[in-house]
């Protein structure tokens, strides 16, 4: 008697063909052109939808060749995921038309109180302005946009029972972070600047672009951001998911260089984000906070769901396994 074991991944039950291996090169070729085009001239997407149309295309020419199969589980996979991501960013950009009152000194207050008085804001702003470093935090704030569409593609492909599961992390901090945008407008550093709330402080997270030469894709940050709430802040979900990157992906990590370079991404996020002045550094705690909370409660909801469903089942397997005796 054999075992056939049954693959987690969606394209590994059908190979390539033959024949359509060089079609495959030909788009793959083609879609890694148009993509290094678009960025040359418009700078990184940072809009949601065009991050996943350059993801799904990349999946949809993985799929070339390995059947239909293969082609309807990417849709039936990827299309409700899609809209309920997409339903949270117009959720998102309309959590500050509530009427809810914008929180402006209860932020600044918990950071004063962190370092005795000065905002870290206001203090690395004013010491911190090496070209190296701009570059870095521009790369690094900019890379909230694309990781986490990056990861979900890579973990459909390798293994769609862990692609599942960080779904379920990135649905539940999504909607956590949405609840607390209605509940609690806050505004950022640059703009309680604007308001003349605190020390002059500013916007700063696309400055790396110019010094890389390639003034459009900070341009088009900085037009990505005018379309965005402006008061979404607490928490920050850049830190957020960047520490849910880091949890979910560390138990993966069978290299130490992975494993630093996960944690470093999460501890570096949030200096990008206070030095830029897109959040206090009470934002940024209380993101890593969420994300370390749903990775926590997720798993712990998803299995008690199980067994609620379930009971039965679960008390009728240990019945079903019972060994028998015989004697003679």
């Amino acid at each position: 008697m054999t075992t056939v074991e049954r693959s987690t991944s969606p394209v590994d039950a059908g190979t390539p063909r033959p024949g359509r291996r060089a079609l495959r090169s030909v788009l793959w070729a083609a879609l890694v052109v148009a993509f290094a085009v678009t960025w040359y001239r418009q700078g990184l997407p940072t809009d949601r939808l065009s991050l996943l149309s350059w993801v799904l295309a990349g999946l949809a020419v993985h799929c070339v060749g390995r059947g239909r199969r293969s082609l309807v589980r990417l849709l039936t996979d990827w299309l409700p995921l899609v809209a309920l991501l997409l339903l949270y960013d117009l959720s998102r950009g309309m959590a500050d038309t509530l009427g809810v009152a914008v929180h402006v000194t209860e932020p600044i207050a918990a950071d004063r109180l962190l370092t005795g008085g000065e905002l870290p804001t206001v203090w690395l702003q004013a010491h911190w302005q090496d070209p190296w470093w701009q570059v870095v935090a521009s790369l690094v704030y900019s890379s909230h946009f694309v990781v986490t569409p990056v990861v979900l593609a890579v973990l459909w492909l390798r293994d769609r029972s862990r692609w599942v599961r960080y779904v379920r992390l990135v649905l539940a901090l999504s909607v956590a972070g949405l609840v607390t945008y209605v509940l609690y407008p806050a505004a950022p550093p640059w703009l309680a600047a604007d308001m003349g709330v605190i020390e002059p402080v500013r916007r700063i997270s696309g400055l790396g672009w110019e010094v890389l030469g390639l003034p459009r894709a900070g341009a088009l940050l900085t037009t990505g951001q005018g379309q965005v709430n402006p008061v979404a802040a607490v928490p920050s979900l850049h830190t957020a998911f960047a520490v849910l990157t880091c949890l979910a992906l560390f138990p993966m990590a069978r290299r130490l260089w992975q494993r630093v370079a996960l944690v470093a991404y999460a501890l570096v996020m949030p200096l990008v984000l206070v030095w830029s002045g897109e959040h206090y550094v009470v934002d940024t705690v209380l993101g890593a906070g969420y994300a370390a909370a749903v990775a926590v409660l997720v798993p712990l909801a998803v299995r008690a769901w199980s067994r609620w469903r379930s009971p039965a089942g679960l008390s009728a397997v240990p019945a079903s396994v019972t060994p028998t005796t015989s004697s003679g």
